[in-house]
């Protein structure tokens, strides 16, 4: 049997030392290569582009343009369907609202903070190139404060007018998705198969223009389809 050819991870982030462990940990890791480092926003953008990684990790404060505008072009550069060009994993020390909502706003597929254990980094790495969105504990309930605060006031996201297209199911999916829940807790509520929530995910991604669960969440609080008020932290 042919294996599968490894992840590839772009490392972005300012500090030498950082990058170096990072590329330690990623290339002991069977099916896991690191492919490069970037120590600026301009780099992470240039090397995206030329290497192709399946993942980016991100770091958000850098010299130059900060990880947030890197993300935006990288993922810009490859709108529509998570399959089509390298996935951002926001890897940060600070845990701050604005980080969380801009970066997801941005395209990022995932928002991890620097203390998170390198299983479950490496895990995350998983998850987000497989497709799907990833996000560290109570991010979701950040994303609900910080629309709750007002802070969601800039442009509406391009999918939140396509909500009126979802289907009654469809859309108790979607409430339940920016409620936090999973797969398994989602096809619990309705009484279906995990198969089935599945494919009402993927129809959601389809349907709304998303790449990946992350930005089904804000498509909703932004769509209006989740009251704010009834999940304040």
């Amino acid at each position: 049997m042919t294996e599968p050819d490894p992840i590839r991870v772009l490392l972005a982030d300012d500090q030498e030392l950082l990058r170096g462990s990072l590329r330690l940990l990623v290339d002991s890791t069977p099916g896991m290569v690191a492919v490069g480092e970037a120590g600026t926003g301009e780099r992470a953008v240039e090397l995206a582009r030329a290497e192709r990684p399946d993942v980016v990790l991100m770091d958000v404060r850098m010299p130059g343009m900060d990880g947030i505008e890197a993300t935006r072009r990288i993922c810009a550069a490859t709108p529509g369907a998570a399959s089509s060009g390298p996935k951002v994993l926001i890897l940060t020390t600070f845990d701050l609202d604005e980080y969380v909502y801009a970066g997801l706003r941005a395209g990022a597929s995932g928002f991890l903070l620097k203390n998170t254990p390198p299983a479950d980094l490496l895990a995350a790495i998983r998850v987000i190139a497989a497709g799907e969105g990833l996000l560290a504990p109570s991010v979701t309930r950040r994303l609900i404060a910080e629309f709750a605060r007002g802070s969601a006031a800039s442009p509406p996201h391009p999918a939140a007018g396509a909500l009126d297209a979802l289907t009654g199911r469809e859309r108790e999916v979607l409430t339940l998705v920016a409620r936090g829940l999973s797969n398994l807790e989602i096809a619990a509520t309705l009484h279906v198969s995990t198969a089935t929530v599945k494919t009402h995910i993927g129809r959601l991604l389809a349907k709304l223009g998303a790449r990946d669960r992350a930005q089904l969440v804000i498509a909703a609080y932004e769509g209006g389809l989740v009251s704010v008020s009834r999940h304040r932290p």
